[in-house]
């Protein structure tokens, strides 16, 4: 395995020198998981970043790993950075979806290599700062949108001309109308009307017309087409972006009931603990009250008169 060629294809890595990786090359350690293996899991304590060498990862939250990954990784994406600086759990779970291979650094290393080369803290500041700013979007602006207008609003006067040639093919309109033509074109080029015809039978004039309109309509219904593709693959990815906020904002509510169920549980174990010993002081006295006071002619120190 090129370790080198490798962390050069790292967007974390760029602007380092080819001697300063090689020198970082050497400090990774490989780590190899199956497919379906666990790598780490929300909550976990951890001080390694993890740059994925072979295979693809999932990063997800635990509440759906098949269903809704947050994010796939794949050769030369890195993952788990925040762990290295703010020493917090992990933020979320990452699975190995094939068989991956990955190089681990550790902190230690990172930060001496930080100390002795301030381009990697701008580099990794750079990045965290975009996958920060992606998650914010994906939490905060609205996922839903028109696909129809937002596709729209980027076509020019071009397709919308191609869009309008491609409805007009598939209408009867214009079968009636080339139906038309062609005969209006036949009694135009009959002998006993015109002498002589400007188009006389077989039509060869009329027939390379027509052979252009079809050689046209093609390549501008091809185009229409493309475009209600991109309308699809628009739809299918604005789905997932809802899908995928749904999901976060479901894990979120989740952990928060979660936290208020705790605190309520504890609580109410503490309330349930103040009433049992509130009611054995209570029955301790009226215990004590029911108890007849001591006999005189019992008392040591008793005489009669």
């Amino acid at each position: 395995m090129d370790k080198v060629a490798l962390l050069q294809a790292t967007s974390l890595f760029a602007g380092i020198s080819a001697k300063d990786l090689e020198e970082l090359a050497q400090t990774l350690i490989i780590r190899k998981f199956k497919a379906r293996q666990l790598i780490f899991r929300q909550g976990d304590y951890g001080s390694t970043l993890y740059i994925v060498a072979r295979g693809r990862v999932h990063i997800y939250l635990p509440a759906s790993p098949d269903d809704l990954p947050l994010q796939t990784l794949e050769s030369g994406d890195y993952f788990g950075e925040l762990a290295l600086f703010d020493n917090q759990p992990r933020s979320a779970s990452a699975l190995a979806a094939t068989p991956v291979v990955l190089l681990e650094l550790t902190q230690p290393v990172l930060l001496r290599c930080i100390a002795q080369r301030p381009n990697l803290a701008l580099s990794l500041l750079k990045s965290m700062s975009t996958r920060l700013r992606a998650t914010n979007a994906l939490l905060y602006e609205r996922a839903a949108k028109n696909v129809d207008k937002e596709v729209e609003k980027q076509l020019t006067w071009q397709d919308h001309l191609a869009d309008r040639v491609a409805e007009l093919n598939g209408s009867w309109v214009f079968i009636i109308g080339l139906i038309g033509l062609t005969l209006i074109w036949m009694l135009l080029n009959n002998e006993s009307l015109l002498t002589p015809p400007f188009d006389p039978y077989p039509f060869v004039f009329f027939n390379l017309i027509l052979a252009i309109l079809v050689a046209l309509q093609g390549p501008l219904i091809m185009m229409s087409q493309n475009r209600q593709a991109l309308k699809d693959r628009t739809r299918s990815e604005t789905d997932y972006r809802v899908n995928l906020k749904n999901e976060v904002n479901i894990e979120m509510l989740l952990q928060e009931v979660k936290r208020v169920g705790t605190r309520l549980s504890q609580r109410l174990d503490g309330i349930e603990k103040n009433l049992r010993a509130s009611e054995g002081e209570k029955f301790l006295e009226a215990d004590r009250r029911s108890q007849p006071p001591p006999s005189p002619s019992t008392h040591p120190n008793h005489h009669e008169d």
